[in-house]
């Protein structure tokens, strides 16, 4: 299995490979077909193109400009007009603050609430009792009607807000259009879930590392 979290070496980052790691965990020296047919898929004008406006826009913007800035900049390149907000409901501000921003920038922006088509969860096969709150109607979240409708709306790069875990996936699979996430959702750590790892060895140690433990 490859586990390049293992490695010290980062030959590969650093392009020194004859010093690769000798190690089964390497991908270079465990799947070096599966790498040759993704650099082969690199020919393909599309990959190449946005491959090559990514590396572009990190170069040009390295430690200077905000994931924000850098999607409208890879927008921009790519020639994308029409962007596409598939957000969550609970960070509805924020999507109209983001939406005009990029309104501001030029864009065309269609944006999607989470809770479109306002499907009961009862339709999806939840009981009563596996809702937030029990006793109320709460409709589920529709990541693949939000896709849908962006796909409809033909928008160029679809920008994620905050979906839940898993409901992102979702959004991603039945995108027509390339994918972004600005807003990766944590509701404890104000939407950035990076916090626990950094806090891993302290503060959330048992939380994460003790988890089957602590839900016993």
């Amino acid at each position: 299995m490859v586990k390049c979290t293992n490695c010290g070496k980062l030959a590969c980052y650093s392009g020194d490979l004859d010093n690769l790691p000798t190690d089964e965990f390497c991908p270079m020296q465990t799947h070096e077909t599966v790498l040759a047919e993704a650099r082969n898929l690199y020919e393909e004008p599309k990959n190449r193109r946005v491959s090559q406006e990514s590396a572009r826009v990190e170069a040009t913007g390295y430690c200077e400009w905000t994931r924000v800035q850098e999607t409208m900049e890879f927008a921009e390149r790519m020639g994308i007009k029409k962007l596409g907000i598939a957000y969550c409901v609970g960070l509805r501000r924020e999507a109209r603050t983001l939406a005009d921003i990029y309104t501001q920038n030029g864009f065309d922006v269609a944006s999607v609430c989470c809770k479109t088509g306002s499907i009961p969860k009862e339709e999806i096969g939840l009981r009563d009792d596996e809702k937030i709150r029990p006793g109320i109607y709460e409709c589920v979240c529709n990541p693949i009607g939000q896709a849908m409708i962006l796909n409809a709306e033909e928008t160029g790069l679809n920008v994620i807000v905050g979906l839940c875990v898993g409901h992102d996936s979702l959004f991603i699979k039945h995108s027509k259009a390339l994918v972004t996430c600005l807003v990766a959702k944590d509701r404890v750590l104000a939407h950035n879930p990076i916090g626990a790892v950094y806090t891993s060895q302290s503060y959330y140690n048992k939380k994460l590392y003790d988890r089957k433990k602590q839900s016993t």
